[in-house]
């Protein structure tokens, strides 16, 4: 279906946002080229899915298919997904080991772990005849290789040679926030895609909309878990591209899964049944320990254009933002834990699980109000969502009543963009 024509006009001010940017085909493709292709860091994956010499990994730039590898050297290598003779996928699996390098399961053009172009079956012909003229230099064709960057564990790449260091990218406090929570070595629990039905922007203004979770995740405030009145905050890089937000635990209360009354919650409305109250079945879902030791009990951090790592009570994971069409995303999730954590913290962090992810007990909701949205505003381009809570500005705030970090993500996807 074609999407409705709009004026392609944006207002000057950060607080207003037009539908038509979710709609239009030309602009995803000008996204994949000036955001995904431009200068920016996109997470790749993880170091320890490529730990050995020859180990790769399959993955995405934006929609760019890419390949990341372990080369012989040790060093990361990432390169374009794309065979150069006849543009099919060079590795159509999702990871492996190839000492000796990649084939086309086309016609057999070689590849090593660089992504250079090693060889060409029948290059010199059957019998005297054919093959490829002499003049041809296989290193002068190949795939679009990136640069890479490792921090925390984690794989980034560019294709740009103007994205400065990962380091300045990050700046010190997301830096800082994402070692907080990647201190040591990891383990992977469990992954998968869960396919959104809206574009990708809408899933990441989701991300970093700090104060929508005690109202659209009811199970938050059903079961005590947060709410607006606890300590935290959020902040908002100098671009605007990155972001933290933050909830403290209170210093005191119920137990978690005990959903009595308390004077914390006195003048704030929570779900009910008729006999006054909700209960788990199993409250020790919600059992949960300080493992950071400064009372954080949840923290979202996103890094721009399409990277998250969560930390909710102990379930850790990354999760990367990929757009698929204007009106589909897929959003693949990693569950993590550490190399050391006991049996029962690991059972622990297995259990939390169940509180996100498209089944999950909290963010379900999450991967259906994109698509509310997306079709909400399926006829109107040129009208504006109103982003204005915490007020004009993007920066970092001691609060998450505010929409500050997602006028954020419009500052850096303007810059980007040139609009």
């Amino acid at each position: 279906m074609n999407a409705p024509q709009s004026n392609r006009a944006w207002p000057e001010t950060l607080t207003r946002v037009p539908y038509w940017v979710y709609q239009d085909a030309e602009l995803l493709a000008e996204e994949q080229r000036r955001i995904f292709e431009g200068p920016v860091w996109n997470f790749l994956c993880l170091e320890m899915e490529i730990p050995n010499r020859g180990d790769w990994r399959a993955t995405h730039l934006g929609a760019m298919p890419v390949v990341v590898t372990r080369d012989i050297d040790g060093a990361i290598r990432a390169f374009e997904n794309r065979c150069a003779h006849r543009g099919a996928l060079i590795c159509i699996d999702d990871s492996g080991n190839v000492l000796r390098g990649f084939h086309c399961v086309y016609h057999s053009w070689r590849y090593d772990l660089k992504g250079n172009l090693i060889g060409i079956a029948f290059k010199d012909g059957v019998n005297g005849k054919g093959g490829m003229d002499k003049a041809f230099c296989m290193e002068a064709h190949g795939p679009r290789k990136l640069r890479t960057a490792s921090v925390c564990g984690l794989v980034f790449g560019t294709l740009s040679p103007d994205t400065p260091p990962i380091e300045d990218y990050l700046g010190a406090e997301i830096l800082g926030r994402m070692k907080r929570v990647l201190k040591k070595p990891v383990r992977i629990l469990g992954k998968f895609t869960q396919a959104l039905p809206n574009n990708w922007k809408l899933y990441i203004e989701n991300v970093k909309d700090t104060y929508h979770a005690s109202l659209l995740h009811t199970f938050f405030a059903t079961f005590r878990i947060t709410r607006l009145s606890q300590g935290g905050g959020v902040i908002v890089t100098g671009s605007g591209a990155h972001h933290v937000s933050a909830t403290i635990a209170p210093s005191g209360g119920r137990p978690h899964g005990d959903s009595r009354p308390d004077v914390a919650f006195s003048k704030e409305a929570v779900p009910t049944n008729k006999e006054g109250s909700y209960r788990l079945a199993d409250p020790s879902l919600l059992e949960s320990v300080d493992e950071f030791g400064d009372r954080i009990q949840l923290q979202i951090l996103s890094v721009f254009p399409g990277f998250v790592l969560q930390q909710i009570h102990n379930c850790l994971a990354v999760r990367q933002v990929l757009p698929k069409g204007i009106e589909a995303t897929d959003l693949n999730w990693t569950y993590i834990g550490f190399e050391d954590d006991t049996p029962e913290l690991r059972r622990m962090r297995l259990k939390q699980a169940n509180l996100v992810g498209p089944a999950g007990f909290v963010s379900m909701e999450d991967g259906a109000v994109g698509g509310f949205v997306q079709r909400g505003v399926a006829t109107a381009p040129n009208e504006q969502a109103i982003v204005q809570m915490g007020g004009e500005l993007a920066e970092s705030q001691d609060t998450r009543a505010t929409e500050a970090s997602v006028r954020g993500f419009w500052k850096a996807w303007r810059a980007c963009m040139g609009i």
